[in-house]
């Protein structure tokens, strides 16, 4: 199993969360009480917020890029971005990191491909909602995105922001949440919905039934990232 380095931190709910991930991930591949090599580099999430609300992706694949470096000097062998908005930079992170990534995007449409899947609403912080990231990766395998009007995503990025990136996980959000992507369904017709931050998982993850599948994005990376570990 190869060293894994995670960035971390943007933000700190949802690395605890891929932490917990990949050792249930290891221990249900390999039964034997053995645990992975897992090291974590936290940047500074309000760092990366405000180089990602400039659009400066020269400064953000800088500052990104300088904790892959670190990560690899550290021993890690394959790394991850353990959060959907960082994505914005990846193909110039892939370019420069020193070790192998794993992207959350494409592991989450090839996750919709295994599935028959070919239209998706997709939540997320406002710079994944409005960014090209995602679109440019699924419109590749002939899969249509759609995201929620102005209004509903002014309501997403705010809850998004100001409870879950702080740990605050409210009944009344998840069901309005809900709520949203029913409304999606019936009206854009979306198949499923893409759960584009990793801190929607914390709060969507044991909902029963949503009335439209979720695509978990943490934890469809880290299943990812561990068959590219083991290979």
């Amino acid at each position: 199993m190869k060293t894994i380095g995670v960035v971390g931190g943007m933000g700190p709910e949802s690395t605890i969360d891929y932490y917990r991930l990949l050792i249930a991930a290891h221990r249900e591949a390999c039964p034997d009480g053995s645990l992975p090599r897992i090291l974590i580099d936290s940047v500074d999430m309000q760092t990366v917020l405000a180089l990602a609300s400039a659009r400066d992706l020269p400064r953000l694949s800088d500052y990104l890029a300088a904790a892959l470096d670190q990560l690899a000097r550290a021993g890690a062998e394959i790394g991850l971005l353990a959060s959907n908005t960082p994505h914005m930079a990846f193909d110039e992170l892939r370019r420069r990191s020193p070790i192998p990534l794993v992207s959350i995007v494409e592991a989450t449409r090839d996750a919709a491909v295994a599935r028959g899947l070919h239209r998706l609403g997709l939540f997320g912080a406002r710079f994944t909602m409005q960014g090209d990231f995602y679109p440019t990766v699924f419109s590749e395998a002939g899969m249509e995105l759609v995201v929620p009007t102005p209004e509903e995503q002014t309501y997403i990025h705010e809850k998004y922001m100001g409870e879950l990136v702080a740990g605050i996980f409210r009944p009344e959000t998840r069901d309005n949440l809900l709520a949203i992507a029913q409304r999606m369904q019936a009206r854009d017709s979306i198949q499923a919905l893409i759960l584009g931050g990793t801190e929607l998982p914390l709060l969507l993850r044991n909902v029963g039934d949503a009335g439209i599948p979720l695509l978990d994005t943490a934890r469809i990376h880290v299943q990812a990232v561990m068959a590219q570990a083991a290979a």
